[in-house]
């Protein structure tokens, strides 16, 4: 009886271990390289990944000059044109950039969950989507990608474009090196990843995710946001 007690729990362990999803998430430099070595050189090249099906990354460009997004294989690299009097935000839909810094993962479809409009500030969403994603059989142990959508009440945004030769590296030094602003009322889709276990890696040490938002009028990385009501989760089925 106790031997066929145990076969039975092994049998539950097993099944539970193998309804788990676990999503590949591929990355590439450290960002604890870039803030404490300098290190901006390329980590890859987006023409390699280009032929990934249902392809979704975020990250910078090469020596900082852009962030990079991509949502199902369609590539948003924005950047800074600057002049004397003026910046300009630029858009770059091919693959011929440099990263180096990315995260990606390939996500064939997506399973939409509400998000509840008790859930606001970007560290309610942070709460949210571990637990959520876990209660969706998501191995939170790892790395995953998510998405949000719909109606944001605000965000802050920036894209970088740091100085040639600056080996001062900061957090905040990065936001304002090129555009930045804060939007309000703007439709958008932001493809995040979440992991408790990458801090310096490809998230800051304050938080476990690293955002970038699309809208009509920035693309680039999510610095804090407010959500609007009746704003969807994407997560992988």
């Amino acid at each position: 009886m106790r031997t066929l007690i145990l076969s039975l729990l092994i049998l539950m362990n097993s099944c539970t271990t193998s309804n788990e999803k676990d999503i590949e998430v591929i990355y590439y430099g450290a960002l604890k390289n870039m803030m404490h070595k300098g290190d901006l050189s390329k980590k890859v090249t987006l023409n390699e990944l280009k032929d990934r099906s249902h392809l979704y990354a975020l990250g910078a460009v090469e020596n900082l000059e852009g962030e990079v997004l991509i949502l199902d294989g369609v590539a948003h690299i924005s950047y800074v044109d600057s002049n004397d009097s003026s910046k300009i935000m630029m858009i770059d839909n091919s693959f011929e950039k440099n990263a180096c810094l990315l995260v990606s993962a390939s996500v064939k479809e997506w399973e939409t969950i509400n998000i509840p409009n008790s859930i606001v500030t970007y560290k309610d969403f942070e709460i949210f989507i571990e637990e959520t994603a876990s209660e969706n059989g998501i191995n939170t142990n790892e790395p995953f990608p998510f998405m949000i959508e719909g109606i944001a009440k605000s965000f802050d945004w920036h894209i970088i474009d740091w100085p040639e030769g600056d080996a001062e590296h900061s957090h905040e030094k990065h936001i304002h090196s090129g555009l930045y602003g804060t939007l309000e009322n703007q439709a958008v889709e932001m493809l995040g990843f979440y992991s408790d276990k990458h801090h310096a890696i490809f998230t800051h040490h304050t938080t476990n995710m690293h955002v970038h938002v699309k809208s009509d009028k920035a693309i680039g990385h999510a610095d804090d946001f407010t959500l609007g009501e009746n704003m969807i989760l994407k997560l992988p089925k």
